[in-house]
């Protein structure tokens, strides 16, 4: 079966990493590298950040719940310093590649796990429409968001969501994704998944499934 849509994850993948963004603030407050990541990915589904990114609860809980987590763990840090470094800077060559399917005839989709707050990669959407990263999500046939879906990756469910949005099955998508927890579901129902690692790693192995060169 040929593919026929490409589905992107965007904060890692059309953005920069916030892994990159966490590392950092943890280099600054003399934590652990991957600290936050350890606390992330405590009781996974429960925890305070997937509470806040299926909008369960507000920033301000999430702040507190947070902080609690990573006292647990043995340091202290707030949810609000973690949010405040979430945004990731844009690749341009990924945005360039968007405008390339399109215009190759693919159909593109994004699944992105975001929080209904602040402003950038994994956070709430502006309503700007000159926004730069509205101005990429427009390029997108659908969208689908965890903090409005009220479910998150990689519960197979939101996959099955925008598959159902687009029409087509898992089989005839392409699924992109920095995360490997997340591709492992999107593999399981049949999509073509990408673990990415850069913005030219995920070029090239696009590239070498559809059989374009970007």
């Amino acid at each position: 079966m040929a593919y026929t849509a490409v589905i992107f994850d965007f904060g890692g993948v059309i953005t920069s990493s916030p892994f990159e963004a966490f590392n950092r603030l943890e280099a600054e407050r003399g934590l652990p590298q991957d600290f936050v990541r350890s606390v992330n990915a405590r009781n996974g589904d429960t925890n305070a950040w997937a509470l806040f990114e299926r909008a369960e609860i507000d920033s301000a809980e999430f702040d507190r719940r947070f902080a609690e987590e990573a006292r647990a763990l043995g340091h202290e840090l707030d949810g609000a310093s973690v949010l405040a470094v979430l945004a990731g800077a844009v690749r341009p060559a990924m945005v360039s590649a968007l405008d390339r399917l399109k215009a190759e005839g693919f159909r593109l989709g994004c699944i992105t796990n975001n929080v209904p707050a602040g402003h950038g990669a994994g956070m709430a959407r502006s309503a700007d429409a000159h926004d730069e990263l509205e101005q990429i999500f427009a390029r997108f046939e659908h969208v689908i968001e965890s903090s409005k879906a009220g479910v998150r990756k990689p519960d197979p469910r939101i996959y099955l969501m925008m598959c159902e949005a687009l029409g087509l099955a898992p089989a005839q998508c392409v699924y992109l994704d920095d995360l490997g927890i997340n591709c492992k579901p999107a593999a399981a129902l049949g999509m073509q998944a990408i673990k990415v690692t850069s913005g030219e790693q995920a070029l090239a192995d696009l590239g070498q499934v559809l059989g374009l060169s970007f």
